[in-house]
C-alpha cells in the first residue's frame, strides 16, 4: 500500500496514522471532488538543498526551457497514443479520429520547434497544449455512447459523468505526484510552465500533465465497458459530484492501471511507479547524477 485516501464524512485513529507513517504510507485527504487538500507523510522525507536550489536556477536556463517544452510535448504524444489505440477497434469511426490526430500532431510539432527562453515562450507552450487537449477531448467525446456525451472540460463542480470521474482521477494523481516530488528531494511549489503563484504546488502542475491520459484511459474504459451507472453519482448546485459507490468502482479502476506494467526507458516498471521513477531521474540530472 502506498496511501490511503480520506474522502468526505470519513475518520482515522491516530493509531492508523502513526502505522501509515512508520512504514511510509502517505494519508491524503481528498474533498468532495477529488482534490488532495492535505495529506500526512514521514517527517524525514525531504530533500537536498542542492537539488532545490538546481530547480530555481534552472528554469531561467536553456535547460530549463527544454525539461519544460518536454513534459508538454509528453503529454501530447501520451494523447494521440490514447486515439491511436482507441482507433484500432473502431474501423467505423476510423476516418473522424485520423482527423483529430492530425490537428494534434500538427500542434505537437509547432511545440518541437519552439525556441528561446521559458519567460519568452511559456504563454505558447501553454496555448498550444491548450489546443491540443481541446481537440483530443472533442475527440473522446465523439467516442463516448450517446448518454454519456460531455461538452469539453468542466471542473468544481463537473457538469457531467465523464468529467466527475475524471476530476477524481485527477486527484488521485495528483496526490501521487506531489508525493513522488517530495521523495524525489524536488520542490512541489517551484514549477516551470506553470508560475509561482502563492502557495501553489507549480511544480505538480507541471508534471502531472505527462500522468493524466492513465486516468483519462481509465475513465474512458469505465465508459466504454458499460461499468459506469446514473447512482455513482450526486447533484449538487451548478454540477454534480461523485459519490462513495462510484468513488469505489474508479479507485479499484486506478489501482488495476497503476498495476500493469509497461516497456519504460528499457525497464519493465509498473504503471504505478512511472512517477517516481521520473522524479528521481528529474531529480538526478539538475544536479548530473
Amino acid at each position: 500500500m502506498e496511501s490511503i485516501l480520506i474522502t468526505t464524512s470519513a475518520t482515522i485513529t491516530t493509531d492508523a496514522i502513526k502505522f501509515a507513517v512508520e512504514n511510509n504510507i502517505d494519508i491524503v485527504f481528498l474533498d468532495k471532488f477529488g482534490d488532495p487538500y492535505g495529506r500526512v507523510w514521514h517527517s524525514k522525507l525531504g530533500s537536498t538543498t542542492y537539488i532545490r536550489r538546481r530547480q530555481l536556477e534552472i528554469s531561467d536556463e536553456p535547460e530549463g526551457f527544454k525539461l519544460a517544452k518536454g513534459w508538454v510535448i509528453q503529454k501530447v504524444e501520451n494523447q494521440v497514443q490514447l486515439l491511436k489505440d482507441l482507433k484500432k477497434n473502431r474501423p467505423e469511426q476510423k476516418e473522424e479520429l485520423e482527423a483529430y490526430i492530425s490537428d494534434i500532431e500538427d500542434l505537437k510539432t509547432q511545440l518541437e520547434e519552439l525556441e528561446g527562453t521559458l519567460e519568452g515562450k511559456r504563454n505558447s507552450i501553454m496555448g498550444l497544449e491548450g489546443m491540443a487537449s481541446r481537440h483530443y477531448f472533442e475527440a473522446l467525446n465523439f467516442l463516448m455512447p450517446d448518454d454519456w456525451k460531455f461538452n469539453g472540460r468542466s471542473r468544481n463542480p463537473a457538469q457531467d459523468g465523464f468529467n466527475c470521474l475524471l476530476n477524481y482521477g485527477y486527484g488521485v494523481l495528483y496526490s501521487k505526484v506531489e508525493k513522488a516530488c517530495i521523495i524525489a528531494g524536488l520542490d512541489p511549489y517551484v514549477g516551470f510552465n506553470h508560475t509561482d503563484n502563492y502557495n501553489k504546488k507549480s511544480l505538480v502542475f507541471d508534471l502531472i500533465e505527462m500522468y493524466r491520459v492513465y486516468a483519462d484511459r481509465t475513465v474512458f474504459n469505465l465508459f466504454s465497458r458499460k461499468q459506469v451507472k446514473e447512482s455513482f453519482f450526486d447533484e449538487i448546485p451548478k454540477g454534480m459530484t461523485l459519490n462513495r459507490e462510484g468513488k469505489a468502482v474508479l479507485i479499484t479502476a486506478v489501482n488495476e492501471t497503476f498495476e500493469k506494467s509497461i516497456t519504460y526507458y528499457g525497464r519493465n516498471i509498473k504503471i504505478g511507479n512511472i512517477i517516481q521513477f521520473d522524479c528521481h531521474r528529474i531529480a538526478n540530472n539538475l544536479i548530473k547524477k
